[in-house]
């Protein structure tokens, strides 16, 4: 009995401590390299989605370049970064420069706001607000800016932080863009070992099918966010046209990567809609109606979404709309 006791104390005093130390380090360990990884989580996520999405024009590509699948992610990403890339640094620059330039002439009194028309005064709402504002900025600058500063303060703060956001998002998809080239390359061997990783924790006869769905609804609701995204920069194209705002093409184009990026359309139709009523090309019944088109096709993608998500995926349509709409108000387009 006591031989028992003094193996029992000897266990709890020795080789339990043992097995609690070992497993401290051991999260001691998953944690440290959590943190390590979480930097990069968002894009690796983001590139395994745009691998998805874009292996079956990868496979096509690679069929015409005689097999070659390095060449082919290549070809594919290179036209990535010039369809998207190219023209979101070119607006970044011109609107850096627009502000800087801005801020040169405030700070060396040179900035001069016109008068407001009367008919501002007649918008809906907040014409008469927006009237004596814009006077008073148009009457004395310096005074307005002064008496107003802890308000202009926090909107240029908010303008900054939205402007850094987007620009992150921005570098985020391009450079998910051209990992997810490398995954493409090596798509093949790939995809058979995500489904041996599927067949360990379930079976054989369901692991593929399991596989095949999670690739369908992942490549559905990518590929639908893509499909609003035109839509919505078509839509909304159409509408500069017809307003007469100038270089409606470059808006919309930037519609559409901003609908990819998962922000929301506003950013751009707002700002329009604003020069639409200030400078004075149309009446006012007219610049109503501009506005409701322009606002209903910036809000276009709620009604878009549940259309286009859902589309070839076996699974129920109602617990993929929950899922892809749920995940993107909480995680955007990896959510």
């Amino acid at each position: 009995m006591q031989i028992e006791s003094s193996a029992i104390r000897n266990f709890l005093s020795r080789d339990l401590l043992d097995v609690f130390i070992r497993v401290g380090l051991l999260v001691f360990m998953l944690v440290l390299c959590g943190r390590v990884v979480a930097p990069f989580v968002n894009l690796a996520l983001w590139s395994v989605v745009l691998a998805i999405a874009l292996y079956p024009v990868h496979r096509r590509l690679a069929a015409h370049l005689g097999g070659r699948q390095g060449r082919a992610a290549t070809v594919l990403v290179l036209a990535g970064l010039l369809l998207i890339g190219v023209p979101t640094v070119l607006l970044g620059a011109s609107f850096a420069k627009q502000i800087q330039t801005g801020y040169d002439r405030f700070e060396s009194g040179t900035v001069s706001i016109p008068q407001p028309r009367e008919s501002v005064a007649e918008w809906p709402l907040v014409g008469e607000r927006v009237y004596r504002l814009w006077q008073e900025a148009a009457t004395n600058l310096p005074e307005f800016a002064q008496d107003n500063r802890e308000t202009l303060g926090n909107l240029s703060r908010r303008a900054v932080r939205a402007a850094a956001s987007t620009a992150g998002a921005v570098l985020l998809f391009l450079a998910s863009l051209v990992v997810a080239g490398i995954v493409m390359a090596y798509g093949e061997p790939g995809s058979r070992a995500v489904g041996d990783i599927i067949c360990r924790f379930t079976s054989r006869e369901s692991g593929p099918p399991i596989q095949s769905l999670i690739t369908a609804t992942v490549r559905s609701v990518a590929t639908g966010v893509i499909g609003v995204a035109f839509i919505q920069a078509l839509i909304l194209g159409i509408g500069f046209i017809w307003a007469g705002v100038p270089a409606a093409g470059l808006w919309a184009l930037l519609v559409m990567v901003l609908g990819i990026l998962q922000a929301p359309a506003l950013l751009i139709t707002l700002p329009v809609i604003g020069y639409i009523w200030t400078s004075g090309d149309a009446s006012n019944s007219m610049n109503m109606v501009y506005t409701v088109y322009l606002g209903l096709g910036g809000l276009a993608d709620n009604f878009l979404k549940p259309l286009l998500l859902a589309r070839g995926v076996e699974a129920p349509m109602p617990v993929i709309l929950l899922g892809a709409l749920g995940g993107m108000v909480s995680g955007g387009i990896v959510g």
